[in-house]
């Protein structure tokens, strides 16, 4: 009998009862479906790393002879290592694209994976072994052959098999934020294909025992001045690019679903207490005739329970499902991975069972007090609470308060679990909006604090390595451009060590540098200035001292720094040619930077970039933070006409006394409107004016968390502000609205002869 009561109920009350459902869906969904994605990322991932045994850190060096492998050895910590030359070539295309080729010496660490072909074979001194991306962009398969130079070298060979490595799960230049795999690509090679009779080995792979920090005390121990660097496996651009990735897509799985969680309890609460408040006689009726307390809450925690079991069981099926192959097709044009599959954490359903137990705690909290009253009591209708006066009543400044304010303040004050849950409600909705909006806002931020201030050029031009002075003084000319020279280098302070970017200017007005807040700045001749976010990572400031090397150099100078500049995707530091050359290292052009549109190529330069393609590079690679964000918009937007429209019911449904006593007493419908109204509007602006700071608080700690490559200032704009109060402030007119035609077809009768 109790079942089919419930039934009824629920059909009789079916909006209420299908919002707790998409409550409870929605936060599942979101929380499973993104975390699943996160989750598949990361072990997709690490798997790989497993299964191609991938180096706990790489040794450059030029010396990498059977003495310094012996030293290596005797470190004690080191557990396998693998020597290889590493060397850029081109590849004989009109493009000239970059090949970066590996000739290993037994293919046990960080090891070629195979997708096409033959396993790499070391005796093979014909075959090479190609990146995937590369082969497709090229329109080559196995059987193909391929000529690469470098150095003084050219050598051909075939295309024995086509796969992927793990030190290329993110692969792009340092001109480039976005792979285009027609300019670049990989390859690996035996060490017997090299063309020399000497194999001048200059990266030796390791595995090793204990954390990278001791290892690297070790190794100076040991090899100090024989080796230019030592990178370990957490600061290699592959693997820190991903981990970034992955650490975006967390960060949106860890905060949103929790806001959607509570609010979700937050509706069951209100719902179960409306439908226990008008079901009050009914219970009282059910003690009479013999039912146990213990029943009659069983029976009202099957309410809430089944739909947030039936809404979080589905969104635990859908969220894995539907999410991760979203996400995942546009992933995989940024980064290589052989599997692509969403994995299931136990976590899932950890939230499902916490989401029940809440429920029920909820449902029981409603239902507990009324099952302790006797019948006698419990038949009753429930005795309204006495406002008595207070501070405020007894103050002069109450009589010239109109009646709306003084009714909707003494309501407020006697119904102060209703307010504060209507508070509640509101601040979580703002929260949402403002983190949603705030991760759009800052993301197209970003975009135009990159691409709008700092980049001022239209083209950039890529120089050939082997390219000679007076043909770039000839490029220069031509395309009236500026020169400028970045390298990868390695910082080092007295507590971490960090890779980043080296970016000497050569006087030009193209390249611009801002501070944190936004300002331009103007970087001397002899100042050194690191970046922002590079500073944090060091624990730096300015006076503090750094020293820094380049990637292919054993060449330490140690610098004070002068200067700290923002910059939101390259971290690093910034000085002039002239400071370079008091430091005494060479200064090389790498690239030049021009306002006109280059679309042809020129001798000595091997590729060039545009305005459009660097914007369109960075679209490609936040394109999944966009799906993301987009959703989250609509999600959050719904939890607030949901939330509203639960809230505004229960305060209807308590007041509905009051109301029919002053329609009876003469107050029309559109007084009794404007009523209702000034209240909604007092509870939404409390709690829209309280989530605004936790929304921005909860916006800096999301972006906070997405890795060392990119430096955010969390930032909503004055329009998605006001966005966000118009969404928030519609939404509870509207509902005020819904509500105005209940007014008109209230029965004064039965309303008022339910308090007897």
């Amino acid at each position: 009998m109790l079942t089919k009561k419930m039934l009824r109920d629920i059909k009789k009350h079916k909006t209420q009862f299908l919002s707790i459902f998409l409550m409870a869906f929605l936060g599942v969904f979101v929380f499973t479906g993104v975390g699943g994605e996160a989750l598949g990322l990361e072990v997709n991932v690490n798997q790989f790393y497993e299964d191609t045994n991938l180096a706990d850190g790489w040794i450059y060096s030029p010396y990498l002879n059977d003495l310094f492998l012996e030293q290596v050895k005797l470190l004690g910590a080191t557990t396998q290592m693998e020597r290889q030359v590493v060397i850029d070539s081109t590849a004989d295309f009109e493009n000239k694209p970059d090949v970066r080729l590996h000739f290993v010496e037994n293919n046990t660490l960080s090891k070629f994976y195979l997708m096409d072909g033959q396993p790499l074979d070391i005796n093979d001194s014909n075959g090479v072994w190609l990146d995937k991306n590369f082969a497709d962009a090229k329109g080559l398969k196995v059987g193909d052959n391929i000529s690469f130079e470098f150095e003084d070298y050219e050598i051909e060979k075939e295309i024995k098999g086509i796969g992927c490595s793990p030190e290329y799960v993110y692969h792009a230049s340092t001109y480039s934020v976005i792979p285009d795999f027609n300019k670049i690509g990989f390859a690996y090679l035996s060490y017997k294909a090299f063309p020399s009779d000497t194999v001048p080995y200059n990266v030796l792979n390791v595995k090793f025992d204990g954390e990278p920090e001791i290892y690297k005390e070790l190794l100076d121990y040991r090899l100090d001045g024989y080796y230019v660097t030592f990178l370990e496996k957490s600061e290699h651009s592959s693997v820190s690019q991903f981990s970034d990735q992955i650490s975006l897509h967390k960060m949106m799985a860890d905060v949103f679903p929790v806001v959607f969680i509570l609010v979700s309890m937050l509706i069951l609460l209100t719902t179960m207490t409306r439908i226990i408040t008008h079901q009050r006689t009914q219970i009282g009726v059910l003690k009479a005739i013999g039912f146990k307390n213990r029943t009659i809450v069983m029976h009202y925690l099957s309410y809430g329970f089944w739909m947030v079991l039936i809404g979080s069981v589905l969104g635990l099926i859908l969220g894995p499902t539907i999410v991760p192959k979203l996400l995942y097709s546009v992933m995989d044009s940024m980064f290589i991975l052989p599997s692509w599959e969403p994995v299931w954490g136990i976590n899932f359903i950890y939230v499902v069972i916490l989401m029940v137990l809440m429920s029920l705690a909820v449902s029981f909290y409603s239902a507990k007090s009324i099952s302790d009253e006797n019948p006698a009591e419990s038949i009753k209708p429930k005795v309204l609470k006495v406002s008595t006066s207070g501070f405020v009543e007894k103050s002069r400044i109450w009589s010239r308060f109109s009646f709306n304010v003084r009714w909707n303040y003494r309501d407020a004050k006697r119904n102060n679990f209703r307010a504060l849950m209507t508070v509640i409600g509101v601040m979580g909705c703002t929260i949402l909006l403002v983190c949603a909006f705030g991760l759009n806002d800052s993301m197209n931020d970003i975009s135009e604090w990159e691409f709008g201030q700092i980049d001022n050029y239209d083209s950039e031009l890529i120089v050939d390595d082997k390219a000679d002075s007076s043909v770039i003084d000839d490029v220069v000319n031509e395309v009236n451009g500026d020169r400028v020279m970045k390298s990868v280098i390695e910082i080092e302070s007295q507590i971490a060590k960090k890779t980043g970017v080296l970016l000497v200017l050569d006087g030009t007005d193209l390249i611009g540098t801002t501070d944190s807040d936004r300002n331009e700045i103007e970087i001397g001749n002899d100042d050194v200035s690191i970046s922002q976010k590079m500073a944090d990572l060091l624990g730096v400031n300015v006076g503090d001292t750094v020293k820094w090397h380049s990637m292919d150099s054993n060449k330490w100078v140690e610098t004070k720094i002068t200067m700290i500049h923002a910059d939101p995707n390259s971290q690093g530091i910034i000085i002039s040619k002239e400071k370079l050359h008091d430091l005494d290292l060479n200064y090389t052009t790498t690239s030049i930077v021009t306002n006109e549109h280059v679309d042809k190529n020129y001798s000595g330069i091997k590729s060039f970039n545009t305005a459009d393609s660097r914007t369109g590079s960075w679209y490609g690679i936040t394109l999944a933070a966009w799906i993301l964000i987009y959703c989250l918009v609509v999600f959050a937007s719904l939890l607030s006409m949901i939330v509203l429209y639960n809230l505004g019911l229960l305060s209807f449904v308590e007041i509905e006394q009051d109301i029919a006593t002053l329609k009876v007493l003469g107050f029309k419908t559109s007084d009794l409107r404007k009523l209702l109204l000034t209240q909604n509007l007092w509870f939404t602006t409390i709690g829209f004016l309280l989530g605004l700071p936790l929304g921005d608080y909860i916006l800096k700690v999301m972006w906070a968390s997405v890795g060392d490559s990119y430096y955010v200032l969390p930032y909503i704009s004055a329009t998605n502000f006001v966005v966000t109060a118009i969404i928030t402030f519609s939404l509870s007119i509207i509902v005020n609205l819904m509500f105005s035609r209940k007014i008109k077809k209230l029965d004064m009768v039965e309303s008022l002869k339910r308090g007897e």
